[in-house]
């Protein structure tokens, strides 16, 4: 009789080859996709793999994508992308993506993580992936080089915390609020060697780019992997970027198991949600928007993987549509990937966006990262990334409050910061 089990453990027991797998075990798991960018990548897996005479276990599982030091702005940035850039040539990668936008929406995009995979990426929000219901996480450049000469990775079979939000979100209120929410209220080790999944009414209601913002964040409550059982939405979105066709029988977690030590679930109502802000210098630092309103802001920054995809271009401009931001604030728009920028200027989401006083920059992970155009000193910044650490964005006199496009679009409008829900509810000009 085979034992109950979660989503996380049925992906990882499909990874080592076993039917069912005991929480707390160390397996080994064979892996369906590694992949690392212009930062985490060949400037240090290069050397490592020269030292041993190694190479690559199976260049058509790997992806790299140059997302970190692009556009070139420095001799130091040339220099990394350059390596990336020769290196994947010399190893005849079929999978690279030079300049197009952020790993964790890119891959996606172009249909390389399944339900049903067990992949590994070179940067600590590769956990995106478990929106699609593949068992994804974050590694260091020694284990990826395991990873990358032996295609097998070693865990230990986590736990699971299934949060589960019930009800309806309302309007001007979004994935990236209930994971600040989340965030705040566990603190960013509430979830240490977890596997987090995302489950209830509200976030089946949720399209791809919001569940992907969950996983996502997942990282910022120390989680493994953050996962959603996929559904009808999911393959939809899959067939739509192209990926091949999928099988989803059985990857959600047994009723049974809701009950086993080894899970435990938090309920949340989440038409009780309120739009959340995080205060500098730590994403855990969060409170309805209400216990912020009014502090002024110098800058507002719609990027990042968590807060410039096409959904969330669109609700930034559902805010600023026929309007203006407010005197002195600086609106810093980067799409998270071509594919998004190219739908919102189709859209006229980025004319709207534009026509309301954004400057657009690359879509890469810029300010981010700390890379590009960066926080100056003594700026106050409203910004819809997943991180707030002091000077990760620039100046370490920077000070950064996390929110979502929604938020952070109001609160360029008024130059405080605000409650999208009464911009929203506000007669238009």
């Amino acid at each position: 009789m085979n034992i109950p089990q979660t989503l996380a453990q049925k992906l990882v027991a499909r990874a080592c080859g076993r039917s069912e797998v005991p929480v707390g075990e160390i397996v080994t798991c064979k892996v369906d996709l590694a992949m690392f960018h212009d930062s985490s990548g060949p400037r240090r897996l290069k050397p490592m793999l020269e030292s041993l005479g190694a190479s690559i276990w199976d260049p058509s599982r790997v992806v790299l994508v140059m997302d970190h030091y692009v556009p070139e702005q420095d001799d130091d940035s040339r220099r990394i992308v350059r390596i990336a850039r020769e290196w994947a040539r010399d190893q005849r990668l079929p999978h690279v993506y030079d300049s197009q936008g952020i790993c964790h929406v890119v891959v996606p995009q172009h249909g390389h993580i399944r339900p049903g995979m067990f992949c590994v990426g070179g940067d600590s929000h590769s956990p995106t992936g478990g929106a699609f219901g593949a068992y994804m996480f974050g590694v260091g450049a020694t284990e990826m080089l395991g990873v990358v000469v032996t295609g097998e990775i070693w865990l230990q079979v986590p736990r699971t915390t299934r949060m589960q939000w019930d009800g309806q979100l309302a309007p001007g209120v979004l994935a990236k609020d209930m994971m600040l929410h989340m965030i705040g209220r566990f603190g960013m080790n509430g979830g240490a060697y977890q596997a987090i999944e995302f489950c209830g009414d509200a976030v089946q209601a949720l399209g791809m780019a919001e569940r992907m913002t969950l996983a996502n964040m997942s990282a910022e409550l120390g989680a493994q992997v953050g996962l959603v059982a996929p559904d009808a939405t999911t393959v939809d979105w899959l067939a739509a970027h192209g990926a091949p066709g999928v099988d989803i029988a059985g990857l959600f977690t047994d009723p049974e198991a809701l009950a086993l030590p080894g899970c435990e679930t938090h309920r949340f109502d989440a038409a009780d949600l309120a739009p959340v802000v995080a205060a500098p210098h730590s994403p855990a630092n969060a409170k309805a928007v209400s216990e912020h309103a009014g502090t002024p802001v110098d800058v507002a920054y719609i990027g990042a993987c968590t807060g410039a995809k096409l959904e969330d271009l669109r609700a930034a401009a559902q805010v600023l549509r026929g309007r203006r931001v407010a005197p002195g604030v600086r609106l810093m728009v980067a799409p998270a990937s071509i594919a998004d920028q190219e739908a919102a200027r189709a859209e006229g989401v980025l004319q709207a966006l534009v026509d309301a006083g954004a400057q657009l920059y690359a879509t890469a992970c810029g300010a981010c990262a700390g890379y590009g155009a960066v926080m100056e000193d003594h700026t106050t910044v409203i910004s819809s990334t997943a991180r707030n650490f002091k000077g990760r964005m620039g100046s370490p006199t920077a000070q950064v409050y996390l929110a979502s496009p929604y938020t952070v679009a109001a609160s360029a409008l008024r130059g405080v910061i605000s409650d999208p829900r009464e911009v929203l509810a506000e007669a238009r000009p």
